[in-house]
């Protein structure tokens, strides 16, 4: 239905989804259609609670991980956790600001839930030394990872949970019971062929007019191995065919030569041994 972070607070039975405002109301009415008998309250705090990011956004594209984080990602592929569940370590209550570590990635760093009547700079009071308040694009900088987030990024109803990388995001679970679409999902996971995903793009020139949404990439020989999502400036996103679009010459949408980008943070391939066997007969 939609991309969604849940985060647990410091009460035991409180816990805060951060989703798209413009779908907001329609989660809020389809979580309350299921909770049948079950006395839980559901509330839209929108208008009360900010949420803000901090991130490092110097670096061009993150520096490869090394293996203890590539193996930490292969063990937690495929599972879901509310934001400070794994460890106490990745939550800090103060003052009504409630900071968390983004649970679907480390290069996404920081995501704060704050009352709307606090700024930015009493925020930076209780974070470590060296944050400032430069307003960077938070929209650019998930570009550049190549994660998509929101109702543009990722349309209602059109998005395939692992073409949008959630199995890598921490955002599709393999461990749990059934739900809609769980059966392609899983079916399509445990065969381990996924031909598709979202991937950043680093494009030639800014586009002088807004680039349409699903305009296709095209590659030397005018093959279509992807869509475009969007962009800001040089930097975007498309959901590719991987393998034809990693291995094309030239790529290019609406005449702008573009660069598919293999994200860093994408485990890394596990060699799968092939076991010969010998006809017999």
């Amino acid at each position: 239905m939609c991309d969604a972070i849940v985060y647990k607070s410091e009460e035991s039975n409180l816990y805060y989804i951060e989703c798209d405002t413009q779908i907001a109301d329609s989660l809020q009415k389809h979580l309350k259609m299921y909770r049948v008998r079950r006395k839980i309250d559901i509330e839209h705090v929108g208008d009360r609670i900010n949420v803000w990011s901090v991130f490092d956004s110097t670096d061009e594209y993150p520096d490869k991980k090394d293996s203890t984080d590539v193996k930490e990602t292969r063990e937690l592929e495929g599972m879901i956790f509310p934001c400070s569940t794994l460890s106490g370590k990745t939550s800090k209550f103060v003052d009504s600001v409630m900071i968390y570590e983004d649970p679907r990635l480390p290069d996404l760093g920081l995501r704060i839930l704050a009352e709307s009547q606090i700024g930015g700079h009493e925020i930076i009071r209780h974070l470590d030394a060296g944050v400032s308040e430069n307003v960077g694009d938070y929209k650019a900088f998930r570009y550049k990872l190549g994660v998509g987030e929101g109702m543009h990024d990722l349309p209602p109803g059109k998005a395939l949970p692992l073409e949008i990388n959630c199995d890598y995001l921490h955002g599709v679970s393999f461990h749990k019971g059934c739900y809609v679409g769980q059966e392609l999902t899983a079916r399509t996971y445990h065969t381990g062929v996924v031909r598709k995903r979202l991937m950043p793009l680093l494009l030639d020139d800014i586009p002088d007019k807004p680039l349409a949404y699903d305009e296709k990439i095209l590659n030397e020989s005018d093959k279509v191995v992807g869509k475009f999502r969007g962009c800001v400036d040089k930097y975007g996103l498309g959901l590719m065919r991987i393998n034809e679009s990693l291995s094309a010459q030239r790529l290019s949408v609406s005449g702008i030569n573009v660069r598919v980008v293999k994200p860093a943070w994408w485990p890394q391939e596990l060699q799968r041994e092939t076991v010969l066997i010998k006809d017999t007969k």
